[in-house]
């Protein structure tokens, strides 16, 4: 049962449940501090993990850090609290991209309340193998592109002729990680082959799915091989079910909340019983990226494309413990 109070187990859970949220390679790159004379979080970039030739901008790096802040904007509210969020809070502070503000008892209709929200936290997590044929119920797509919605973000599930051009960018993008050797190296550092490895972020090897020669579903090869051959692309679904992500203009504050409308997302297909992964690459290059909208001007800013459907679920990966990603010292105590 819920309760309006705050103690140190549930300070932690709150902060276990924000470092569940993806990440672009798993970097976890956020820090918190807590103020418990004012009851609020700040959630702080961790620049030493960012991705100098992946994420030049830190674009990918608001995207993880928003969508570990809905994760917190979820359990807060589910351990029974309403909170106020502030992005970018302190222009003199630019490594300070939220603050969480706990305010009282949480609202039933509030965006993050949804219990099922708060377990599918634990049970989300990326899917690169294939997908069954099944399509995705039009009552589903519709929840999704609310939950994107709610968090100022539109979510467009694309036809079928355009599912092959942004495909075809993916695969381009794709193409150009692989034959980038700084891009290459940056990738394989994130990359472990051993469950037993001690590292407490990146990617273990059983969470990178296939590695095949994905004319289909151009999902990275973090590896970055020039000729894998494990499974054939025909393996993969033939009609994939691809959404992109949107914000109308493209600032910090929009990258922020493009990743609090990912995770929501990506919590409601939880939810709903659908898989998916997310196809990043064409973000990280702006010719490519621009070419995913024709028209920018209408259409807004890209800012993820989704795959969505029914399979497998993904392997689990290695998270950072609450004690980690809290900062302690000063007046934050």
């Amino acid at each position: 049962m819920r309760s309006a109070f705050l103690d140190a187990e549930t300070l932690e859970t709150c902060v276990a449940a924000a470092v569940a949220a993806p990440s672009i390679f798993n970097s976890q790159p956020w820090r918190f501090r807590l103020d418990l004379e004012n009851l609020a979080f700040e959630v702080r970039a961790a620049p030493e993990r960012s991705l100098r030739h992946a994420d030049p901008v830190g674009r990918a790096l608001h995207l993880s850090v928003g969508a570990c802040l809905f994760n917190l904007r979820v359990a807060v509210s589910h351990f029974g609290w309403a909170s106020v969020v502030r992005l970018l809070p302190r222009p003199e502070e630019p490594g300070l991209l939220a603050t969480v503000r706990l305010t009282g008892a949480s609202e039933q209709h509030s965006s993050e309340h949804r219990d099922d929200l708060y377990k599918a936290i634990w049970r989300r997590h990326s899917s690169r193998s294939p997908f069954s044929g099944r399509p995705v119920p039009r009552q589903a797509r519709a929840e999704l592109a609310e939950a994107a919605h709610m968090e100022g973000a539109s979510l467009t599930f694309v036809e079928a002729a355009e599912t092959v051009r942004l495909l075809r960018v993916a695969a381009e993008a794709e193409q150009r990680n692989r034959l980038d050797t700084d891009r290459g190296t940056e990738s394989r550092r994130w990359v472990h082959r051993s469950q037993d490895d001690p590292k407490d972020t990146g990617l273990p090897w059983v969470a990178l799915g296939p590695q095949d020669a994905r004319e289909a579903i151009p999902m990275r090869d973090f590896t970055a091989a020039r000729h894998p051959e494990r499974l054939a692309s025909r393996d993969f679904e033939t009609a994939p079910v691809i959404a992109l992500l949107r914000t109308e203009h493209d600032r910090r504050t929009d990258w922020l909340r493009a990743g609090e409308a990912l995770e929501h997302v990506l919590l409601v297909a939880t939810a709903l019983g659908l898989c998916a992964s997310l196809l990043h690459q064409p973000m990280e290059w702006s010719d490519l990226r621009h070419e995913l909208s024709p028209e920018p001007h209408l259409t807004g800013h890209p800012q993820m494309l989704i795959r969505l459907g029914y399979g497998p679920q993904g392997a689990a990966t290695p998270r950072r413990l609450p004690h980690d990603v809290i900062d302690t010292g000063g007046p934050f105590r």
